[in-house]
C-alpha cells in the first residue's frame, strides 16, 4: 500500500538517494530542498508520486507551509526523513563565530524541531515514522567539528525526547557512515585549517582509496526505517550497518 513521506535535503547525495528508494518502491514523496532544479527533475520523472517545495529550512516559518502542502498534495504523512544539515563552520572554538554556530543551529536542530511539531498531528494520525540523520560525530569529537558534532548530538537526543512524549510515533536516529556526498567535498577542500592534520588527511585518503559508500547503502536502510520502523527500535541511534538492523539492509 502506497504511504506518504516527507524528505528533506532530498535534492542530492543521501536525501535523493532515499526520495529515489521510496519512489521506485511505488511510495509519495515529498521533497524539501533549497535547490528546485533538482526537485523539478524528480517531478517531472514521477508527476503523480512526488511534489516538492524549494525552501531554506532555517527559515522556521518554512515548517507549517511543508506539511500543510505535503497534505494538499497527498492527503496524509507517513512519515519523515530529517536529512539535511550543514557541516560549516569548520573552525575550532577559539577561531569560530557564536553567529556561525547559531546558523548551523538554526538548520541542523531548530527546523528539525519545527518541521517535526508542525507533523506530529498528522504523524498521530498515521502512527508515522521519524527518521533523523545523525553522524559519529554526535558521539565523537574532531577539531574544527564543534558545531556539526554538538548539534547533530542535539537531533539525536530530539529523537529520544520524541519517542518518550509520542509513543504512537516511531521515531530512530541513523548515523550513515562516510559516504560519498558534497559534505564530503567540503571536509576534503575546506577542513584543513581547521581540523587536526592526521585526521583531515584520514579523510582525503578515504576518498583517494574509494572507501566512502555510495548513498544508496545507508539510503536503503534510512528508506526501509521511515516506511515500516518497528517500536522496539523506537527512541534509539544505530549506525546504518548495525546488527540490530538487519531486517532493514536487504535489497
Amino acid at each position: 500500500m502506497s504511504k506518504v513521506f516527507i524528505v528533506t535535503g532530498a535534492s542530492r547525495g543521501l536525501g535523493l538517494a532515499v526520495a529515489q528508494i521510496l519512489i521506485q518502491a511505488s511510495h509519495k514523496v515529498f521533497l524539501v530542498a533549497r535547490t528546485e532544479k533538482n526537485l523539478q527533475q524528480l517531478k517531472t520523472q514521477h508527476a503523480t508520486s512526488v511534489d516538492f517545495m524549494a525552501a531554506d529550512l532555517a527559515d522556521l516559518k518554512v515548517a507549517p507551509k511543508i506539511i500543510d502542502s505535503a497534505v494538499r498534495a497527498f492527503g496524509k504523512i507517513d512519515g519523515i526523513v530529517v536529512n539535511h544539515g550543514v557541516l560549516a563552520p569548520i573552525t575550532k572554538i577559539s577561531e569560530s563565530s557564536v553567529e556561525e554556530w547559531r546558523h548551523a543551529y538554526d538548520i541542523n536542530v531548530f527546523s528539525a524541531l519545527a518541521l517535526i511539531k508542525e507533523a506530529i498531528p498528522e504523524l498521530r494520525k498515521s502512527q508515522g515514522r521519524v527518521v533523523f540523520v545523525s553522524s559519529g560525530a554526535a558521539f565523537g569529537a574532531y577539531a574544527g567539528w564543534g558545531s556539526y558534532g554538538t548539534s547533530k548530538a542535539a537531533l539525536t537526543h530530539l529523537c529520544t525526547h520524541l519517542a518518550v512524549e509520542e509513543p504512537s510515533i516511531t521515531s530512530v536516529a541513523i548515523s550513515p557512515g562516510k559516504v560519498d556526498t558534497e559534505m564530503q567535498r567540503q571536509i576534503r577542500d575546506d577542513g584543513k585549517s581547521g581540523m587536526s592534520p592526521e585526521i583531515h588527511a584520514s579523510f582525503v585518503d578515504e576518498h583517494e582509496s574509494g572507501k566512502l559508500l555510495d548513498p544508496k547503502k545507508p539510503g536503503n536502510v534510512i528508506a526501509k526505517l521511515v516506511e515500516g520502523a518497528t517500536s522496539n527500535l523506537n527512541g534509539k541511534h544505530y549506525r546504518w550497518n548495525a546488527a540490530e538492523l538487519a531486517n532493514f539492509q536487504g535489497a
